[in-house]
């Protein structure tokens, strides 16, 4: 049944995240409709990952992508009224999201087990590196360290290569999807129990579960998978062929026996599909390097898109490699970026969230807040707070 409201409407997110991992993860929730209230403060301010613009309040346009759709309260959590405050957001709040340091909000007093107490329906995320128990609770964490420990610099890049890290900050990305993903799963439970729960979310295992494959290897292999670097074990030939032209490539990966066939009568090459030693999948693993040879001796005399578009009409995988200006400025229509009006800038590309409901709409893109933008009006809301009070606390220097 179609319906007007986002599927998260009238949910209401108390976001005491910062940098990276949970703003993504509010941000999700946000794009499906959730009202998402990012707590913040001028004496501590949030100035994530720098980009090539800054506003001059501090903002980067990286903050600016992660936290549109949501509002802003500013509160000082080291004041006592400020956390008097905060606490009792969390008492009017479904859903409460962290991604500070392990103790960080029970020292603060603002815990799970504290929160509970006055909101039993209270979902409580809580997303550090290396969660918040066990042996590794104290550990500091950033994006590389995480890839290290998680066994993921190990099967990236091609054997001999230093260890190879994933950029764009893999791990803040993979663990806001991950909590993302179990809040909902928490909301829906909750309709059934009218109970809340504290959801312990690590960045390290939420890395880990995304090399199931590796680990299955290792534990019955009794050694560490090879680094593969472009190719696959089992798809052959599979790589990223040099192109006509500066700096231009194409992928292509071979999955079957059909497709090979079908490449090598695309490729300017009549040996290639003589061959009966490259026939099947273990011949062409075993010459991989000859056959990646002939393959290029091809691609290098044609454009990338040329290469692409033989490739894909022959029935073959294959890909010129873009540059993400090319994905900015390509003609073709994405629902993976939108236009949108940002006050600071005037007119901003911010990704989209990539999902298409058929029975109900999901919000418009807004503008990330600025710090503090909408204290007033959360209070007011959230806690009918009369404008004496609220004048009180400010006075005080709780709202900054």
């Amino acid at each position: 049944m179609k319906t007007d409201a986002p599927p998260l409407s009238g949910v209401r997110v108390l976001d005491f995240g910062h940098v990276l991992a949970a703003p993504f993860c509010t941000r999700l929730l946000a794009d499906l409709g959730a009202d998402v209230v990012r707590v913040e403060s001028s004496r501590h301010p949030d100035f994530p990952w720098p980009s090539s613009y800054r506003h001059s309040d501090g903002r980067h346009a990286s903050y600016l992508n992660t936290n549109r759709n949501k509002r802003s309260v500013a509160i000082d959590l080291k004041h006592p009224a400020g956390r008097d405050v905060a606490r009792r957001l969390a008492v009017a709040a479904d859903v409460v999201v962290e991604n500070f340091s392990a103790g960080v909000m029970t020292r603060l007093g603002l815990g799970y087990e504290t929160l509970k107490e006055t909101n039993p329906r209270l979902i409580f995320a809580s997303m550090s590196g290396y969660g918040n128990s066990g042996p590794r609770r104290d550990w500091t964490s950033m994006n590389m360290n995480l890839q290290g420990y998680a066994g993921l610099m190990q099967v990236t890049g091609a054997e001999g290569d230093p260890p190879t890290a994933i950029s764009n900050s893999w791990n803040d990305y993979i663990g806001g999807l991950h909590t993302g993903y179990a809040i909902i799963g928490a909301l829906t439970e909750r309709q059934s129990t009218g109970q809340g729960v504290h959801l312990d979310i690590g960045q390290f295992e939420c890395s880990v579960s995304m090399i199931a494959p590796l680990l299955l290897f290792s534990a019955v292999k009794q050694r560490n998978p090879e680094r593969m670097g472009n190719r696959s074990t089992r798809s052959a030939p599979q790589g990223v062929y040099r192109c006509a032209g500066e700096d231009e490539w194409c992928a292509v990966s071979v999955r079957d026996d059909g497709q090979w066939r079908a490449l090598a009568a695309a490729v300017a090459d009549a040996g290639l599909a003589d061959e009966t030693r490259f026939a099947t999948l273990p011949g062409r693993m075993r010459h991989h390097d000859e056959i990646d040879e002939r393959i290029e001796a091809w691609t290098s005399r044609l454009p990338g898109d040329e290469v692409e578009a033989r490739l894909k009409q022959a029935g073959v995988s294959a890909a010129r490699m873009r540059r993400v200006r090319d994905l900015v400025e390509g003609e073709e229509p994405s629902g993976a970026y939108r236009r949108m009006t940002e006050p600071r800038v005037g007119s901003m590309l911010t990704t989209a969230l990539p999902v298409e409901l058929s029975e109900s709409p999901l919000p418009p893109a807004s503008p990330a807040p600025a710090l503090g933008q909408h204290t007033r009006e959360v209070l007011r809301e959230w806690l009918d707070l009369p404008d004496g009070e609220w004048a009180a606390l400010d006075g005080q220097g709780a709202l900054v």
